[in-house]
């Protein structure tokens, strides 16, 4: 299913779900790994939820609506769907936090735990510092408790020994 099919998808459930939008931008290039889907709406709040449990819930309708019209889920095309720029402001926000907290781990000599989040922040937190040459992430914790720990690493030492 091409971009432009999901596109029609996702204007066809918010019309059925009577929220007015004003356009659907789709986003696709090298600074995104996946095809991003960018909804402008005065009803962003309808879509985007407590925290962010509207958007995610809308993600995965929209993915699990795709992945049935395609017959295949290893075909099925990956994307992410954004409100008014939420997932892109909160990512940024995630990041800025990351960076704080790697900034105590280093000034501490000691990890250093980020608060509770989705298994996608959890992601965008261990990217971030994935090429990072101090600092190393790890995921600890259950369910919804499941969170990002920050470690400082001198260069040249390996927490292996």
């Amino acid at each position: 299913m091409d971009s432009d099919a999901i596109k029609n998808l996702i204007g066809e459930l918010l019309l059925k779900l009577s929220i007015e939008f004003e356009h659907i931008e789709v986003i696709e290039d090298a600074l995104h790994t996946v095809p991003q889907f960018h909804i402008l709406t005065k009803d962003s709040r309808l879509l985007i939820g407590n925290h962010g449990s509207g958007l995610s819930a809308l993600n995965h309708l929209i993915r699990h609506m795709v992945h049935k019209r395609t017959g295949e889920d290893h075909k099925a095309p990956q994307f992410l769907i954004d409100v008014n720029n939420y997932r892109t402001r909160r990512v940024e926000e995630l990041i800025y936090k990351a960076n704080v907290v790697a900034e105590r781990a280093k000034l501490f000599r000691h990890e250093v735990e980020m608060l509770p989040m989705s298994p996608y922040e959890r992601m965008v937190v261990h990217a971030h510092f994935a090429q990072h040459p101090e600092i190393t992430t790890e995921s600890h914790g259950e369910g919804k408790f499941r969170r990002v720990v920050i470690r400082y690493q001198e260069k040249g030492t390996n927490l292996e020994s």
